[in-house]
């Protein structure tokens, strides 16, 4: 399968950055989260945009996660801790955008989509979307202190407990009722609604949404504990390798708890 694409291009004023790989739901690979950081460095200093949007190609998925297969390479927790700063450092690159970042999800937004989506600043979508990090049910790794502290920012932490613990799945609607999502739009004028969101961002005073992100940035990271051991435990656990394989092989994993 292909690597995918994440492309770029700038329309009065409005950058869209797009997530390429429909047949696989638009999962993340090594590829793509190299071309987004290029994408977010880029526009940190492109002359004339005022806001970034981002969406999935074929209407299907936002990002169904980073793709699996690649985790088949992990030798130890070493790689784990790797991986969750690579992701971590992609998603740092989308927040520290000056401009207003907008989400426009249809389908699924799980994994590292969710953590894309969530680095956004405002998100919108249609009621098929579904939002979640089932890696309880999936491949039994973790998440680094960062993204866990940006979803309980922005779901709260007894919905994070039912995503992470729970591998649970929330609907668009609850979504919308927790203040994740700004907007619920049909299918059908989803286009609409994300133009008219991108037009009305752009008219507003850059400099005080440039600043306001920083603040809430900082405020976001100030004090973080450290969570790296927690992360090797999870990524060089039996556990993992299992869920990996499992996954890869089509087969509901057999978890042994070490």
């Amino acid at each position: 399968m292909s690597d995918g694409t994440v492309r770029l291009s700038i329309e009065a004023g409005v950058a869209s950055v797009v997530f390429d790989r429909p047949a696989a739901r638009n999962a993340m690979t090594w590829t793509m989260y190299t071309q987004l950081g290029e994408i977010c460095e880029r526009l940190r200093s492109e002359p004339g945009v005022r806001v970034v949007c981002m969406r999935g190609a074929g209407r299907e998925a936002f990002v169904a996660g980073t793709d699996i297969e690649q985790f088949k390479d992990f030798a130890d927790g070493h790689a784990g801790v790797a991986y969750e700063a690579r992701i971590d450092e992609g998603m740092a690159a989308i927040e520290a955008l000056p401009m207003p970042t907008v989400a426009v999800v249809e389908g699924w937004a799980v994994g590292g989509g969710l953590a894309i989506a969530t680095a956004c600043d405002i998100r919108i979508a249609t009621p098929t979307a579904r939002f979640g990090v089932p890696i309880a049910k999936t491949l039994g790794n973790c998440l680094s202190m960062a993204n866990i502290a940006r979803l309980v920012a922005a779901f709260g932490r007894p919905r994070v407990q039912r995503m992470l613990i729970g591998a649970e799945i929330l609907t668009a609607a609850e979504a919308l009722g927790s203040g994740y999502l700004a907007q619920l739009v049909d299918g059908e004028e989803i286009d609409a609604a994300a133009a008219q969101l991108c037009r009305r961002l752009a008219s507003l005073a850059p400099v005080t949404q440039a600043v306001t992100k920083q603040a809430l940035s900082r405020l976001l990271i100030q004090a973080l504990p450290d969570g790296q051991d927690l992360i090797e435990r999870a990524y060089g656990s039996q556990d993992f390798r299992e869920g990996v394989s499992a996954f890869c092989e089509k087969r509901s994993p057999s978890w042994q708890g070490r």
